[in-house]
C-alpha cells in the first residue's frame, strides 16, 4: 500500500476524539451561574471550585486566577524575590515558566533535563545552585512528575523555595501523594488544551497560609480577606477567574478521573504493542509515579530504522496517514529571541545579571530532544484500542515504506542547497 504522502490512501480517515469534552453538567452549571447574576470572581462557584481542587491535590489552600502564566507569577511574587535573585528552570517547557521569573525581576538559570522524563535533572539543578539562587521551578512535563524526592531534598538542603509547575499534571501523584504540595506552591493551568479546561484559567495550591494570603491579595487588587472593598494593602491586580469558568471547571474535574484511567489503559496498550516496532522509543515510567495523566506522550525517533529519513519528513508521512503527531519544541527555551541581550528588559538598579550567556548556552539533553522528539497529544488516547491500533499501523506503514521517502528527502535537500 502506497504512503498517503505519495498518493496512497491514509490509514486513519476519521478524527480522533474531540477535545475538550463537555455535556449536560457543564451546561446546567453555566445556566446556574447565569441565573445567579453573580458572574464575576466572587461568585460562590469560584470558592466551590477552589475547595474541590484543594481536596483533589491534598492542599490546604487553592487560589484561582485568570491563567497558568499568572499563577506562576503570583506564586513567585509571594516569595518576595529581589532584583537579581536566581531561579532555576528547565529549558524544555512553555515560555511562561521562565518569563514569570523575569517579570518578578528574577534571573532564570536554565538547568538540563533528564533524558527519559524531560523533567529537570536533579544533578543539573544542584550544579546550577549559586549564592544568588532563591528558588527552583520544576515542571511535571507531559504529566510525568519530576523527581520530587531529590528536588525537595535539594531545596531543603540549600534553603530554597520549590515551585511545581503542574500545568500538565492535573491529578498526578508521586508515591501516592498528589503533585503541587511537595514544595512552597504548585501552579496549574486550565488553558484550552489542558486536562481540565475552561478555555483559560489557573490556580495556585499551597499548604502555607502566608503564601496563600499573599497570592489571594495579588489576584484581588491588593485586598485582604475580610477587609473593605476599597481597602488595598499591597500592589496587586485583578487576576480573578469568573464564575462561568469555575462552573465549567467544576464539571471538568469530575470528568478527570475517568479520562485519566482511559488514557492510562490506552497508553499501556500502546506501550506494549510498540515494543514489537523498531525505531520509536517510549521510556518506561518511574515506578514512584503512582498516577500519570499522560498529557503528552514523548517518543524518541531513531532515523536509522526508517532508512535514514529525518524526523520531520517521517512526521509529514505519519500526519498524511491521519495521525496528528507533532515535533517537540523547535529549540530549547533559552534560544528564543526573547533571551537575546537586546530583548531582555533593562535593569535600573544594576543588580540583574545572568552568568549564563543564553545565546551560546547549549544543554545537551535539551538540545537532543528538540531534534529527535515526537509528541502524541492526550486526546488521541481517549478512544479505544482500535484507535490506538491506527497509530501503530500508520507507524509500521511508514517504516515499511520509508525507503520510498529517501528520494523525496534527497530532492528536498538539493532544492535547498
Amino acid at each position: 500500500m502506497e504512503l498517503a504522502l505519495l498518493g496512497g490512501s491514509p490509514v486513519r480517515q476519521k478524527p480522533f476524539p474531540s477535545w475538550p469534552e463537555y455535556g449536560q453538567e457543564e451546561e446546567e452549571l453555566l445556566q446556574a451561574v447565569l441565573r445567579s447574576r453573580r458572574w464575576g470572581g466572587y461568585s460562590p462557584e469560584v470558592e466551590r471550585l477552589e475547595k474541590a481542587f484543594a481536596r483533589l491535590h491534598g492542599a490546604r489552600h487553592a487560589i484561582t486566577c485568570c491563567n497558568g502564566t499568572v499563577a506562576l507569577e503570583v506564586a513567585l511574587r509571594a516569595l518576595d524575590l529581589e532584583c537579581g535573585d536566581e531561579v532555576i528552570v528547565p529549558p524544555i517547557t512553555f515560555v511562561a515558566t521562565a518569563t514569570a521569573v523575569v517579570i518578578c525581576h528574577g534571573v532564570p538559570v536554565f538547568a538540563d533535563i533528564d533524558a527519559k522524563t524531560l523533567n529537570l535533572s536533579p544533578e543539573a539543578v544542584e550544579a546550577a545552585i549559586t549564592p544568588r539562587t532563591r528558588a527552583i521551578i520544576t515542571v511535571h512535563f507531559g504529566g510525568h512528575p519530576a523527581d520530587l524526592d531529590a528536588l525537595r531534598a535539594l531545596a531543603l538542603r540549600h534553603g530554597l523555595a520549590l515551585i511545581e509547575d503542574a500545568a500538565h499534571a492535573h491529578g498526578a501523584t508521586w508515591q501516592g501523594i498528589p503533585v503541587g504540595t511537595f514544595g512552597t506552591a504548585g501552579t496549574f493551568s486550565f488553558q484550552a488544551f489542558k486536562l481540565a479546561t475552561a478555555g483559560e484559567g489557573g490556580i495556585v495550591v499551597t499548604n502555607s497560609s502566608t503564601i496563600a494570603e499573599k497570592v489571594w491579595s495579588y489576584c484581588n487588587c491588593g485586598r485582604r480577606k475580610g477587609g473593605g472593598w476599597f481597602e488595598h494593602f499591597i500592589l496587586g491586580s485583578n487576576y480573578r477567574l469568573t464564575g462561568f469558568q469555575a462552573a465549567v471547571l467544576s464539571a471538568q474535574l469530575k470528568r478527570l478521573p475517568h479520562q485519566t484511567a482511559l488514557r492510562q489503559r490506552n497508553v499501556e496498550y500502546f506501550r506494549e504493542k510498540l515494543r514489537s516496532l523498531d525505531g520509536l522509543v517510549l521510556p518506561e515510567n518511574d515506578p514512584r509515579v503512582s498516577n500519570h495523566p499522560y498529557y503528552l506522550l514523548t517518543l524518541r525517533y531513531q532515523p536509522e530504522t526508517f532508512s535514514g529519513v529525518d524526523r520531520d519528513l517521517f512526521l509529514r508521512a505519519l500526519q498524511a496517514e491521519g495521525i496528528p503527531a507533532q515535533a517537540t519544541y523547535p529549540y530549547p527555551l533559552y534560544r528564543n529571541p526573547l533571551f537575546r541581550k537586546e530583548s531582555l528588559p533593562p535593569c535600573g538598579c544594576g543588580k540583574w545579571k545572568s552568568d549564563q550567556d543564553y545565546e551560546t548556552l547549549s544543554l545537551p539533553e535539551s538540545e537532543r530532544v528538540c531534534k529527535d522528539g515526537i509528541w502524541l497529544d492526550h486526546y488521541i488516547f481517549l478512544g479505544d484500542h482500535p484507535d490506538v491500533d491506527d497509530v501503530l499501523t500508520a507507524i509500521e506503514k511508514v517504516r515499511k515504506h520509508s525507503g520510498t521517502l529517501v528520494s523525496l528527502q534527497e530532492t528536498t535537500r538539493e532544492s535547498k542547497s
